[in-house]
């Protein structure tokens, strides 16, 4: 085996932690973003919704990519792009510019699919499935290191900017070890297809901008409604062109099955609930109790390694523990669970909220909940479409998980900017909070119900080992085919 060979799952393994890592390192600083700039909460909050929208577009895409032109040129590309996304984030204090690099920093999420299609090149099928196990943890590795790293970082009420200047450190690092990777041709012919692309965006974009804007142009202005109606036009007009193309960016065909339907619902229903807990939980804790009588008054450090964290570094565990339950009782069963726990965990920060142990320990049930939902996936949709199809199914399903944890983001800044309490900083208040979790609650509830009444039985048996459902999981979040040997 060859040097660059072995550096094949190190190099994944470092590409995909960038990925998470770049996730979550923004999300506790949404107030001091918001405080720096001098903009209002549902315009700081692009800062997270747009990286998700453009990540729902750049995936599917950068995938395509990858199979037509190599995946090692293609990685190289992306990393170009969130380095320069990064440095532009590092230097600039204007909105829009910020919005910009966050955009370009959405195409690293092109690296996951990237990433698991180099290691199918690389690695033999016995070796592959211990290498999907040690990826799918780097998700969760990602995602707490960015909040441990966020909170390091603005312990002393430090510059945001610091964070962008690490992100391009850290991309840099990953150029250099993506540049020593093997090089492939492409193996897929054909194009891709951008103007798919294009309508896609338009019509995410249509949809998310009035859910955030909602409060400050009113729910009845012809800005909402007019933004409304013609995302349902772009949206319809996608959907129309998609099924006139060779090479789709989404298979339509992907939306009209109903197990698949109940299970990109499913996926929808998992980013939204992943998000929110997020972005409500942080903003909950950094609220000053003398002034708003709940919270905790919390430094981001505080918020980040205290709240945060346990919910995210239990990833390591919960993800594999996820996998041995979609292999004893199936992905249908853990699904139910999943919606269940998200409930629960939604339920017990509307009703405790005011003790720091409850807040983490809701947090925790609900990213739980989140992590067993996502190893359900892939194996439900594996048992419900041929072979063939599974790389097209997983990829729709990306889309709606994106998709969720956008109208996620929207929700909670939207409810938080709803009559707040007055004074030089306004502030939500307790209620606004006790009704994201209740609604959080209720949406768990509902897709427990759809899932439990709607989806049928497996329309063909998939018996999986542990190890076999572990490397389905990180294949399936990728957009990818499972692996040739679990056939």
């Amino acid at each position: 085996m060859s040097l660059r060979t072995r550096l094949a799952l190190p190099v994944a393994c470092y590409v995909v932690l960038l990925v998470s890592a770049l996730q979550t390192l923004v999300v506790p600083v949404v107030a001091d973003i918001q405080a720096d700039l001098g903009v209002s909460t549902s315009a700081a909050s692009w800062v997270v919704t747009a990286n998700l929208l453009a990540a729902a577009v750049f995936t599917p895409m950068l995938g395509r990519l990858g199979d037509l032109y190599g995946r090692r040129p293609v990685m190289l590309g992306v990393l170009a792009v969130v380095l320069l996304g990064s440095i532009l984030g590092a230097t600039t204090s204007s909105l829009p510019l910020l919005l910009a690099g966050r955009v370009a920093q959405a195409a690293s999420f092109g690296l996951f699919p990237l990433a698991i299609g180099m290691l199918r090149e690389e690695l033999t099928p016995q070796r592959l499935t211990g290498a999907m196990a040690v990826v799918s943890g780097m998700l969760s590795v990602g995602a707490g290191f960015g909040l441990v790293v966020t909170g390091l970082l603005m312990r002393n009420g430090g510059d945001y900017h610091e964070l962008f200047w690490l992100a391009t450190a850290m991309t840099a690092i990953g150029l250099a070890g993506v540049w020593l990777l093997p090089r492939r041709a492409g193996a897929a012919t054909g194009r891709l297809d951008w103007a798919g692309a294009g309508l896609l965006g338009l019509g995410l974009v249509l949809l998310i901008l009035p859910l955030e804007e909602g409060n400050g142009w009113g729910w009845a202005s012809p800005r909402v409604l007019g933004s409304l109606a013609l995302a349902v036009v772009v949206l319809a007009a996608f959907v129309l062109f998609e099924r006139r193309v060779t090479h789709p960016l989404v298979s339509t065909r992907m939306l009209s099955h109903r197990p698949l339907v109940v299970a990109n619902a499913a996926g929808l229903f998992l980013g939204f609930s992943m998000f929110a807990v997020f972005l409500s939980v942080s903003a909950l804790v950094q609220t000053p109790s003398a002034v708003a009588g709940y919270g905790f008054g919390a430094t981001v450090l505080a918020a980040s390694l205290v709240y945060l964290l346990p919910g995210t570094a239990g990833g390591v565990i919960t993800a594999p523990l996820g996998g041995r339950l979609v292999a004893r009782f199936g992905a249908k069963a853990t699904l139910v669970i999943a919606a269940v726990l998200a409930g629960l965990g939604f339920a017990l920060l509307a009703v405790l909220h005011s003790a720091t142990w409850e807040v983490i320990v809701g947090a925790l049930m609900v990213n739980t909940a989140v992590t067993f939902g996502y190893a359900a996936l892939p194996a439900l949709l594996i048992a419900h479409v041929e072979p063939s199809e599974t790389g097209i199914a997983n990829s729709v399903n990306s889309i709606a998980r994106s998709v969720g944890m956008s109208l996620g983001t929207a929700f909670v800044v939207t409810m938080l900017t709803r009559n707040p309490i007055p004074g030089p900083v306004p502030l939500p208040r307790e209620a606004q909070f006790v009704t994201i979790f209740v609604i959080g609650a209720a949406l768990a509830a509902l897709a427990a119900a759809v899932v439990a009444w709607a989806l049928p039985r497996a329309r063909r048996p998939v018996a999986l080992t542990v190890a076999e459902v572990e490397a389905d999981d990180v294949l399936g979040a990728a957009g990818l085919e499972d692996a040739p040997a679990h056939r």
